[in-house]
């Protein structure tokens, strides 16, 4: 797939006017199989241009050693358990780029803190005692973290930070971040929810896990593009379902209780989506009947475009692991980093979903 496939949306900074590319088939957690997923071509990240001025980071500002990444003891630790699609994406791309770049299966250590904030310190903790020279962490929360940034700074592990953003000062406590800009994506889906609505109707916000920066911009950009571009939308309902398919589900049920008439749905991932899809099945309601719009990209929610219960589906690449090392390999030769590597995302609906449902993961 092209960088011309299908629609994006441009972000703001980023390491340079790069495309990456990697597969996004993933194994299956329960089975370590590998499940069907795009072709390599498919799962393409691409970032913009640095914007003038943008604060980088150097190895020398850093105070950090050369470090060969091919011999490197690198540490990634992924956040939530990896039955979510985009986690399962997320972590099979770290382990594909390592195993592409000649890193031995022996010195990238994988971590898994299933939710548990406490783990995942305690997870990447254990991992600079055990002397990796790189860390690569999808956070849970995005504080919290003052431990984990006065053991890196003592022996001057880099740390790249994807997904979510640590709120902490670049170039001292950790390197970057790397991932989407999710204010962007939350107006984009406020865009998608006013043309499903014609720009009137009532509308409820599954709300993704609290304490963490997507969930704060996602619901940030949602809301305030709503006001300003449909005004006669209103928000009546707002509660988290922790991004999981079951609590989706869950909180739709609550939802239709107690609005029935309810027109539109905001989820702010996919999963929480398709758990509303199963709600709506369950209360009776038709396709088309309450307009979803969602956050990932997964194949199951742009397979639910298809099918015609889901409107559209704005992208959240997961696919890190060529960009992660690109930065890092880039930051070890001496070569500024930005302190925002901002990537541009696609969008999902009944003009291109069917079409494009290989180019989900």
């Amino acid at each position: 797939m092209s960088a011309m496939s299908g629609r994006w949306r441009p972000a703001v900074i980023s390491l340079g006017a790069t495309l990456l590319l990697v597969s996004a088939c993933a194994k299956s957690e329960d089975s370590g199989t590998p499940t069907a997923g795009s072709n390599a071509s498919a799962g393409a990240q691409v970032v913009q241009s640095a914007a003038p001025g943008a604060k980088t980071c150097t190895l020398d500002q850093f105070g950090g050693q050369k470090v060969d990444l091919k011999t490197a003891k690198i540490g990634f630790s992924q956040s939530e358990k990896e039955a979510n699609p985009f986690r399962i994406a997320e972590t099979q791309s770290i382990k594909d780029e390592a195993a592409k770049l000649g890193i031995p299966a022996g010195n990238l250590q994988t971590t898994n803190a299933n939710s548990q904030f406490n783990k995942q310190i305690s997870d990447v903790e254990q991992m600079i005692d055990s002397g990796v020279q790189l860390l690569v962490i999808a956070p849970l929360n995005s504080d919290g973290w003052d431990s984990v940034f006065a053991k890196a700074s003592a022996k001057k592990v880099p740390i790249i930070t994807i997904d979510r953003k640590i709120n902490a000062t670049s170039c001292k406590d950790y390197l970057t971040f790397i991932g989407s800009d999710f204010e962007e994506q939350g107006k984009r889906a406020a865009d998608k929810m006013a043309a499903a609505l014609g720009n009137k109707g009532s509308v409820a916000i599954l709300l993704g896990s609290p304490g963490n920066n997507v969930t704060t911009l996602r619901t940030k950009g949602f809301k305030d593009q709503i006001a300003k571009v449909a005004p006669d939308v209103k928000i009546v309902f707002e509660q988290t379902g922790q991004f999981s398919r079951e609590e989706g589900q869950k909180v739709t049920e609550q939802l239709l209780q107690s609005n029935s008439d309810i027109k539109g749905i905001y989820a702010e991932n996919d999963e929480m989506a398709l758990g509303a899809e199963v709600a709506l099945k369950g209360a009776g309601k038709q396709k088309g009947d309450v307009k979803i719009v969602s956050i990932d990209g997964t194949k199951g929610a742009v397979q639910g475009i298809v099918d015609g219960w889901i409107y559209s589906v704005i992208e959240s690449n997961p696919r890190f692991g060529p960009l992660a090392f690109q930065t890092a390999t880039k930051f070890f030769s001496g070569e500024p980093i930005p302190e925002d590597i901002i990537i541009s995302d696609r969008e999902y609906d009944q003009s291109n979903a069917k079409s494009d449902l290989n180019s989900a993961y």
